[in-house]
């Protein structure tokens, strides 16, 4: 296992781990420039994952100016030359950002800017698919023009499922801009053969980004919504169905899962739009919606007949540019969180979940860590019931030994 930090990364052996980790192999890459900065002047690693089956892909905001590196795995010995970090990796330690590999191709998910003002969603380097990325964020007189990403979103976590990418990310809602600064949390995806639009519309842009609210609610006369999601897993079988499950960081808080299905079921669903700038959010009339069906990968479904989405029509390009938004939100799996938690002095900051623990393989164990440096370990059963709180045991762990307080 590789983890990152400042200045360092380090390498330990997990089979050999005993109630200590010492690691094995330690890298050090520090800032060049140190200059004009103090607290930010570390080399803050922000991006460690793996390339390929013998490389690592590192990058870090190297003082304001962010880098990328290669290194084998087993020495963690650099290879070849430094990369240019910009939309890979943030500029300061304190921005969100997500990156994996699939296909070849680096998928990232951050600021490109040092103000922050920049939000992307970014393919690059890889071999024979040009360069992608997001919208910027830009305004019509009269009529809000739907942006890709707000100004504001938080980054949680990627995946590489099927002829897509996900993103998950918390942003400010713009479908509730009237009530204020609302947070939502989003799932987006993008098709991984996207090769952009055409030269008219949408050229080295996504022709495939839709995005969609995951509910995560307890469901009554008044519904209780967790709208912020902190730490997502990759995809997992509950109940021998696909499914991501993620924890919200608040005192009371919430697990939920989310079947991957439910969420295709709404990607293929309708779209939301605001006809002016002064009206509500409404679904788009089916008959409105062009063919082949906006945010399709090409060579499958309603576009098997295109080859590149550079062939895409023009009318399908615009309608996606402009409406990337679903109306639905992907419900969570029995449309309850699977754990709750109330008036706790602590806020859950990452979920682990292993769904075939104990002698039969037949238990789900949830590992949440909490910003107090405590692990909550809740025993359930594999396949999750519609019980509000089906949770069976619990405990909890402290991972600050006492004598280094």
């Amino acid at each position: 296992m590789a983890s990152p930090s400042w200045d360092h990364v380090f390498a330990v052996n997990l089979t050999t781990a005993s109630e200590e980790f010492f690691p094995q192999l330690k890298l050090t890459w520090q800032s060049e420039d140190v200059s004009k900065c103090t607290d930010e002047c570390y080399n803050y690693v922000k991006v460690l994952v793996p390339r390929d089956d013998e490389t690592l892909f590192a990058c870090g905001t190297n003082a304001f100016n962010p880098t990328c590196r290669n290194y084998k795995m087993a020495s963690l010995e650099q290879v070849g030359e430094e990369v240019v970090g910009q939309a890979r990796c943030p500029f300061e330690s304190g921005q969100s950002n997500v990156g994996l590999f699939a296909g070849g191709d680096f998928y990232s998910a951050t600021m490109t800017d040092f103000l922050a003002s920049d939000a992307v969603i970014y393919r690059s380097l890889g071999d024979g698919r040009p360069v992608l990325r997001t919208e910027s964020f830009t305004l019509k007189t009269g009529i809000i023009h739907h942006l890709h990403l707000s100004s504001e979103p938080h980054f949680l976590h990627a995946i590489d499922y099927g002829n897509y990418v996900y993103f998950f990310l918390s942003e400010i809602a713009v479908e509730y801009t009237a009530l204020g600064k609302v947070v939502f949390s989003r799932v987006t995806r993008v098709c991984k053969n996207d090769n952009g639009g055409s030269p008219r519309v949408l050229e080295r842009y996504w022709t495939s980004f839709l995005k969609a609210r995951l509910n995560c609610s307890v469901p009554g006369d008044s519904f209780f919504y967790f709208d912020i999601l902190q730490s997502l897993t990759n995809v997992l079988q509950i109940n021998q169905r696909p499914a991501v499950v993620g924890s919200s960081p608040r005192r009371t808080t919430a697990v939920c899962a989310f079947y991957m299905d439910d969420i295709e079921s709404v990607f293929d669903g309708k779209f939301k739009e605001q006809r002016t700038s002064d009206s509500s959010w409404t679904p788009v009339p089916e008959e409105q919606v062009p063919r082949p069906r906006p945010g399709t990968c090409t060579g499958d479904g309603p576009a098997v007949d295109y080859k590149s989405s550079v062939q895409f029509p023009d009318e399908m390009l615009m309608f996606i540019k402009s409406y990337p938004l679903m109306d639905e939100a992907v419900p969570s799996v029995n449309h309850r969180p699977c754990f709750t938690r109330t008036s706790s002095r602590s806020k859950l900051s990452q979920i682990v979940v292993d769904v075939s623990a104990g002698p039969y393989k037949d238990r789900t164990v949830m590992f949440l860590g909490s910003d107090d440096g405590r692990v909550l370990k809740l025993l359930t059963s594999t396949i999750l019931t519609t019980a509000s709180d089906p949770n069976c045991w619990r405990t909890s762990m402290s991972t600050i030994h006492p004598s280094k307080i």
